[in-house]
């Protein structure tokens, strides 16, 4: 509203110019109002901007268009018409009462979206008839105050969102509560004993509400599922997935169905397709992996190019469209990685078993082969379904082991921190030594350090992230904490995997200017939001550094490489890569191609991981049936399965942060009152929050606890600053924490500063 104001001051100057001269008969406020109402109500579809109006109206005199801006702020203000906000404007053709969807917010400041688009307006809690967030409400809008936001009243619930809610039973005699931390959700739930479902005390349980009368003070539900006993870790871990609506069991029809599926490879099969059994081949995989979806094959061709071959799980074989499978795969869209499991995308035994490239086992594939020269260069390449014999497994570990012992790993991998790669016993009486393989594990790496170099040139964004990862024990405890790091054995099998993923979209997206491209889910990224990258402009020169945030796409790129570059080893690394990544827009699937900005890739998709994802068995599917010659599908269909894959793979993410965290708090929980070194990981209004140095478990020091000053928060510097004595606690100083308190309930820790 401000921007909006500022923007209709700004007008007024422009159009007053600097005399502000009379030039005819002065224009009533009434002629003008009715004049601007005719206008829009004879074409109610019309977006007219200020200059279309000033022509249409014969607004020629500066008062008149002044009048006029005055007026189109009055009739927006009343909700008579609508602005875009770049000054053009419409009729607005919604009624005083219509539909929206509720979002229900932990501070109270809920809103309403209208369901045929529009801006969110304010829904007060007083006037929110209890709606859920989620829930499709029909709301009626209030008369507007003056200088006030406009404000909606919930009249009518029309669907209540199937959202489930997980907490802790309290069981009485007639009744019982769920207490939720739910922060959408400011009472506990009532439960009638008759719908407890065998609960007691103490257990962890998803409940679905089921009414909320308009005088009761807290929703009545019934109890869906008992998890169990709450500090318990499957429990747990359960109850994650649970509270962002992800499956956490296996249903029986659908594990059945997979029973079914004949895992032999028939003769006929095998004629049909390009036999590449006899060329070595091996997968490269983290130590505990169990469905290995991508395998490599590299050999010598005799025109003295490499022949490498990308090869893919054909899961589309085995998973029909349609089928009970299909239809399960496209409700969970992903495989979801917690802390201590796994939770599959397709039944144990199509993707640990049937589908998984196993060594010594005969396998169907969808292989993306390459002809490639020393230079890494592609010179030709084809699409084929194959079958393959996977030589041998290999861990990150062995082959990073094996390119260090000969010295082809980077000079980074050497002054990498922690323990090196050590080449562990491969168990198994028929493993071939990692030597075996010695000049092709090489030879990779050498090609994948050429396509690598090849994508940063082009503009590539160069984030290395180190992630946490726990050891846990056998009751699913934390005992140690380590960084997964993403060293030469990793990046050799990404390149491989990128190259195919960017090469088969080429395929399908790339065609001449009067041809269109056939429907396919790409995968996308947008470019950098411009006003976060200034935020980070301005936030990494008090560390001395600069980013140029305007020109082209390569040049802000590049920028941010060099930046990231000239961070590396140094104390404030972590941070301002943590920030750099928070102007980055979020990857998303999608049928309306705008290229992959991260990547530095016009065309991608995503074809290597069947097994684990929805989209890649859609272009395994598409890819087939353009081969053979098909027809273009429906785009409506594949936006909206793109769309599902999209939101299932951010509630993944959500729920794998939600594992770290908890067990984040639970190692810390045995470690109350121990001082550790740590830096200010987050600055917010509420207090600080610090990242322990030496296993990066995140708490907050609450703004209470810093009682020796009276605190402002300086968001723009993202730092608290002190009143009296002008101490100034900023985004990545250092300090010394206690730990305070741990709540495994809300997956919270408490620090306490210890001051010097």
């Amino acid at each position: 509203m401000q921007h909006y104001k500022d923007c209709i001051k700004h007008l007024k100057r422009l159009v007053m110019g600097k005399t502000g001269k009379k030039a005819g008969k002065r224009l009533k406020k009434k002629d003008l109002s009715n004049m601007l109402i005719d206008l829009f109500q004879s074409n109610p579809e019309q977006l007219y901007s200020l200059k279309e109006i000033f022509k249409l109206l014969k607004l020629n005199t500066h008062p008149a268009k002044m009048l006029c801006i005055d007026m189109l702020e009055d009739l927006a203000l009343d909700d008579y018409i609508k602005d875009n906000g770049k000054q053009q404007y419409c009729l607005n053709t919604k009624g005083q009462v219509f539909e929206a969807i509720f979002n229900r917010k932990a501070n109270g400041k809920n809103t309403v979206t209208p369901t045929d688009g529009g801006e969110p307006v304010f829904v007060a809690e007083r006037n929110a008839l209890h709606a859920m967030n989620g829930d499709k409400v029909k709301v009626t809008l209030l008369a507007r105050r003056k200088h006030h936001l406009r404000e909606a009243q919930v009249i009518e619930i029309l669907k209540r969102n199937d959202k489930s809610f997980v907490g802790t039973l309290e069981v009485r005699k007639d009744f019982a509560f769920l207490q939720t931390e739910d922060r959408t959700l400011a009472n506990d739930i009532f439960i009638p004993k008759k719908a407890l479902k065998g609960g007691k005390t103490g257990d962890k349980a998803v409940v679905k509400i089921t009414e909320w009368p308009t005088n009761a003070k807290n929703p009545i539900g019934k109890v869906i599922d008992i998890l169990g006993k709450s500090g318990d870790n499957t429990t747990e871990m359960h109850a994650i997935l649970a509270e962002f609506g992800l499956p956490y069991v296996y249903p029986k029809a659908v594990e059945e169905e997979a029973e079914k599926i004949e895992p032999g490879i028939t003769e006929e099969e095998i004629a049909a397709r390009e036999d590449m059994r006899q060329v070595t081949t091996f997968t490269i995989d983290p130590r505990d992996a169990k469905d290995f979806d991508d395998a490599l094959s590299i050999r010598k061709a005799e025109n003295g190019l490499w022949e490498i071959g990308v090869h893919i799980a054909d899961v589309s074989h085995y998973v029909k469209e349609g089928s009970i499978i299909d239809k399960e795969a496209i409700k969970r869209a992903t495989s979801v990685y917690l802390v201590d499991r796994t939770i599959p995308m397709l039944p144990e035994k199509l993707c640990n078993f049937i589908c998984s490239l196993r060594p010594n086992e005969e396998k169907l594939a969808y292989s993306v082969i390459f002809m490639m020269d020393d230079n890494a260069t592609v010179k030709s390449w084809h699409l084929a379904h194959t079958v393959i014999k996977s030589d041998r497994r290999f861990t990150y570990e062995e082959v990073q082991a094996l390119l260090e012992k000969y010295h082809e790993a980077s000079e980074e991998d050497y002054n990498a921190p922690g323990d090196h790669a050590a080449d562990p016993a491969f168990s198994g009486k028929d493993a071939l030594p990692t030597e075996h393989f010695k000049e092709e594990l090489i030879t990779l790496n050498r090609l994948a350090k050429l396509l690598r170099a090849k994508r940063f040139e082009k503009g590539a964004i160069n984030f290395d992230r180190n992630e946490v990862r726990f050891e846990i024990d056998e009751q699913g405890r934390p005992v140690s904490v380590y960084f997964k790091t993403a060293k030469d054995a990793n990046k050799l099998v990404e390149e491989f995997m990128l190259l195919a993923n960017r090469t088969v979209a080429e395929s399908i997206g790339k065609v001449p200017k009067n041809k269109k491209a056939k429907t396919f889910p790409y995968r996308i990224h947008d470019l950098p939001d411009p006003n976060k990258l200034i935020n980070l402009s301005e936030f990494i020169v008090k560390f001395g550094y600069k980013l140029k945030t305007t020109g082209s796409k390569d040049e802000v790129s590049k920028g941010l490489n060099k930046l990231l570059a000239d961070v590396r080893g140094k104390k404030e690394q972590e941070l301002i890569e943590t920030v750099s990544l928070r102007a980055m827009m979020k990857a998303r699937y999608s049928t309306h191609n705008i290229g992959h900005y991260g990547l530095a890739f016009d065309y991608y998709t995503h074809f290597t991981s069947p097994i684990r994802r929805y989209p890649d068995i859609m272009v395994h599917r598409l890819l087939t049936r353009y081969a053979a010659g098909g027809r273009s599908v429906s785009q409506d269909k594949y936006e909206e399965l793109c769309e599902q894959s999209s939101a299932m793979e951010q509630l993944a993410a959500s729920a794998e942060r939600a594992s770290i965290k908890y067990k984040q708090v639970e190692f810390m929980s045995e470690r109350l009152g121990q001082v550790f070194d740590g830096t200010i990981s987050g600055v917010t209004e509420f207090g600080l929050y610090v990242e322990v140095n030496e296993n990066k478990c995140e708490g907050m020091i609450p703004l209470r606890d810093l009682d020796d000053d009276y605190y402002e928060f300086d968001e723009r510097n993202y730092c608290l600053w002190g009143r009296k004595y002008h101490h100034r606690y900023s985004l990545g100083d250092a300090v010394k924490i206690k730990v305070a308190k741990a709540n495994l309930e809300k997956k919270q820790l408490d620090y306490a500063l210890v001051r010097n």
